[in-house]
């Protein structure tokens, strides 16, 4: 019999047990060890059995159980000391507040929007990558003492729970949510009423939603929640499922992010007394409409234009892309949005047209009847940015469309490479040995790691086989798992008890499942790969997890192929498929591999931080050189596969970056592993991991990526956005009428003729002396930049390395004519050419392209 509604019932703690609340909300447990070694010892079984969960665990306890507690003297006395622990981290200073006492400028409150957060497998809202990211920037903002505040949505099913069918198909289930079981705490106002957020629905609707907190340390991470009451049936379900549904639907949750997000940020304030935010964050697009929002706030408060609030709104707004391909960008009907903030949802002052505009794909190559999220946030944002390098350079091509005229080198956007909390994805043994043996200065630099008298090889090999061990039991148990809803019966399970060994090489591969993560490049050639599985000498096991979108049926036929193969009696034993990859069996995942294998078609992998946290546990890496590894990569640290870069047949290209594949393990990873002293100990390999951790461990953690963010993209945003709006925001009315006049007079800006002289022969050393005659119309020489642009040219004269070089004002002529001249330093020997250039000026501008606008010489 099913039940037509499901609660919770909370545990009504005893006095000298209060505390066990605040440490089972705060979710710092899920990184701190001691703290979950406290909820342990209350009882290891009960524990184990609600997964590690404190919230379950005390919702579980009798009052028996509890009162037994209390009169523990010893027990209270931990959770007092632990509670007063807590305490000190949430309020004792750390780096951003020595950080801010040397430079003021920081902002005091930043605003990170994401449409999911991946913090712990107790909070399910998540689906891969991009949620995993943003909970460890979270994570990382909290140990730093960084004033973020998450904003989110919660969903009443999260993603989805992965099973298979007999024949390996992928099903899908949604259980449902319940919130007051979860680590979250409702947020009221004064009189204890739910505090409650609304957005504007087409024909006279609204979308209601309840705020949701979640602390992450010393972060609050605000989740806004649309089934309550207020709301109709269909406005219920807006937030039913992360990723659910289509079209309008999808449309209304980022309405709601956005919009509601914004709405929920000014409501924490008003309670709490929380700073409003000076920078606001959009991890990917979805959270877009947020800057039409502020825009609202900004026409219908302090009285600016739609263009003046724009300048103010972009100064302190940062966006982050994650995706490489243009089929990962959320695209809706123009007309369907337009519904959204048209009609009667129009605001006085924020036309629907000039919304419509920040998402039109107004561009060579763009659809004019569609309105791309990604093409808002970069309108938005006064600074976007990759999570890679290689992914900056890919975005920049991408989206150059957006500023013609420009090199795509000189698009605004940057790279922040990502990285991982390193305290979430590292095993605590490994942890606790560094721990014991290494100075601070030796764990941060990470030379600890090349010293062989701190840690032996015969205690690192240990400490990896042990690793691996655990794994080998925890899959063991995930599978046999999967098999009995697979419809298997115990007596046909005996095999899975000698299923992998924990003295046999181990690739692990986990990741969402598109078709460009290519999950099925390994059975290319499939008596290829039994053959490395069943080796007698030098065998290699494979350990496979990864969801498909519910939608995605070309992403549930490469699961079933794999599955199928990994079914099979000759090979099973070596080879396994778990499904329902989640945080906790990542945790398990990442320390127990000795490899970690990811084959993308490159450029696709935008990041990749998987490879990150087998890295951090003593893995070592086998990649394509895609996303961070193209970054990293040494040639000491793991390997890099080969890429038939060019090769147009897709079908020709898997085959040989599969065969590639194969010879790397074979002759180089397999061999390299099995290699062994005296001792019996894989000297070479463990020379890798010590290079490994000494070499990666600084650059891959998550702490580096936020300081990153700090130092790179908030503080600047933070002073652009307060130089726009001091003096009630005459800098945004300033920079606003300037861009207008510089729009309206760019048709008049030309450059006219250029002449230049150098020596005879030119040599190194010489200076090239140019002067530019130039049309700038109404402009003045103080709204442009006239440039030489100069650096090593092709056989076809293009320009490939440059640099840009402003000529001074040298003399004004009639009719708006001006001269202007400059040397160059003629630096290096080879091909040199150059071009002129005007492009306009303005303290307040990003980047020389912010606006689009480049009046480029003419070759005759």
């Amino acid at each position: 019999m099913k039940a037509i509604r499901r609660f919770t019932v909370r545990t009504f703690l005893p006095v000298a047990l209060h505390d066990l609340d605040e440490l089972a909300q705060n979710l710092r447990w899920s990184w701190h060890a001691p703290t979950r070694d406290l909820f342990e010892s209350i009882d290891p079984e009960l524990w184990h059995r609600v997964k590690g969960d404190p919230v379950a665990l005390l919702g579980a306890l009798g009052p028996e159980s509890l009162g037994a507690l209390a009169d523990d003297d010893r027990f209270v006395a931990q959770v007092s000391a632990a509670s007063a622990e807590l305490h000190r981290y949430l309020v004792d200073p750390r780096w951003y507040q020595g950080m801010a006492a040397d430079f003021p400028s920081l902002p005091t409150a930043i605003a990170y929007f994401s449409p999911e957060f991946g913090i712990t497998s107790v909070l399910p809202q998540y689906s891969g990558g991009l949620g995993i990211l943003a909970g460890d920037h979270l994570k990382s903002a909290s140990d730093l003492g960084a004033p973020i505040t998450g904003v989110g949505l919660l969903y009443g099913a999260g993603y989805f729970k992965q099973s298979l069918t007999r024949d390996g198909w992928q099903v899908e289930t949604y259980p449902v949510l319940d919130p007051d079981g979860l680590p979250l705490l409702l947020v009221r106002e004064a009189d204890g009423t739910p505090a409650i957020v609304s957005v504007e629905l087409p024909g006279g609707r609204t979308l209601n939603a309840r705020i949701w907190t979640a602390s992450v340390g010393r972060v609050p991470l605000l989740l806004l929640d649309s089934n309550v009451p207020e709301n109709d049936d269909a406005a219920r379900k807006v937030t039913d499922r992360l990723y659910g549904g289509g079209g309008e639907h999808r449309l209304q949750q980022e309405l709601l992010l956005g919009v509601g997000g914004v709405r929920a940020l000014r409501l924490w304030s008003r309670l709490t007394g929380a700073p409003e935010p000076e920078v606001y964050h959009t991890n990917e697009g979805h959270a877009g409409f947020l800057g039409v929002e502020r825009i609202r706030e900004l026409v219908t408060t302090a009285g600016l234009t739609f263009d003046e609030a724009l300048e103010a709104v972009r100064a302190a707004t940062v966006f982050t892309t994650h995706t490489p391909v243009p089929a990962g960008i959320d695209r809706f009907d123009a007309e369907l949005v337009g519904r959204y903030f048209g009609g009667e949802n129009e605001t006085p002052g924020v036309p629907v047209g000039k919304v419509l505009a920040l998402g039109a794909e107004d561009y060579d190559g763009g659809d004019p009847t569609l309105f791309n999220m990604a093409v808002m946030g970069l309108r938005f944002g006064g600074r976007a940015n990759g999570v890679s390098l290689l992914h900056g350079e890919v975005s920049r091509g991408m989206f150059s469309a957006l500023w013609p005229g420009f090199d795509r080198s000189e698009v605004p956007i940057r790279s922040v490479t990502n990285g991982v909390h390193a305290p979430t994805w590292v095993d605590r043994r490994f942890i606790d040995l560094a721990a014991s043996r290494f100075t601070p200065e030796d764990a941060d630099s990470g030379t600890g790691w090349l010293d062989k008298n701190l840690i032996s090889d015969e205690e690192l090999w240990a400490m990896r086989r042990t690793l691996r061990a655990q794994l080998v039991t925890n899959a063991r148990s995930r599978l046999r798992a999967s098999w009995r809803q697979r419809g298997a019966s115990p007596a046909e399970l005996g095999w899975i008890d000698d299923v992998l060994s924990p003295d046999v090489l181990t690739i692990g591969f986990a990741r969402r499942v598109p078709t460009y993560k290519r999950l099925t490049l390994m059975l290319r050639d499939p008596d290829r790969l039994r053959a490395l599985l069943t080796d007698p000498d030098k065998p290699i096991q494979l350990i496979i997890a990864g969801k498909s979108h519910p939608a995605d049926e070309q992403g549930k036929r490469l699961i079933q192929q794999l599955v199928r193969f990994t079914d099979s009696a000759d090979v099973r034993n070596r080879i396994v498929f778990l499904p329902n990859y989640d945080i906790a069996m990542a945790q398990s995942l990442f320390p127990g591999c000795d490899v970690w294998l990811n084959n993308p078609l490159r450029p696709l992998e935008a990041s990749g931080t998987s490879g990150m946290k087998s890295a951090l546990n003593g893995g070592l890496n086998l990649s394509i050189l895609d996303g961070w590894w193209d970054e990293w990569f040494d040639g000491e640290n793991g390997w890099a596969i080969p890429t038939a870069d060019g090769v147009q047949d897709p079908d020709r290209r898997d085959e040989l970056e599969a065969s590639a594949l194969y010879d790397l393990i074979e002759h180089q990873v397999a061999a390299r592993f099995y290699d062994r002293d005296s001792r019996g100990m894989p000297v070479t390999w463990l020379g890798m991991i010590r290079h490994t951790l000494a070499t990666l461990g600084p650059k891959v953690q998550a702490t580096r990526m936020v300081a990153d963010y700090v130092q790179r993209m908030y503080a600047p945003a933070a002073a652009a956005g307060r130089r726009l709006d001091e003096k009630k925001f005459e800098g945004a009315r300033t920079l606003a009428a300037w861009k207008a006049k510089v729009r309206a007079e760019w048709s008049n800006v030309r450059v006219d003729h250029v002449e230049s002289g150098v020596g005879e022969v030119p040599q190194v050393g010489n200076e090239l002396h140019v002067r530019a005659y130039v049309s700038l119309g109404a402009l003045s020489p103080e709204d442009v930049d006239v440039q030489v642009v100069h650096g090593r040219v092709t056989d076809t004269d293009e320009l490939v390395t440059f640099h840009s070089h402003a000529l001074k004002h040298e003399e004004q002529h009639e009719g708006g004519r001006h001269s202007f001249g400059g040397d160059v330093l003629l630096e290096s020997s080879g091909p040199f050419g150059y071009t002129v250039r005007i492009v306009p000026k303005h303290a307040g501008l990003a980047s020389v392209a912010e606006l689009g606008l480049v009046a480029n010489a003419i070759s005759t």
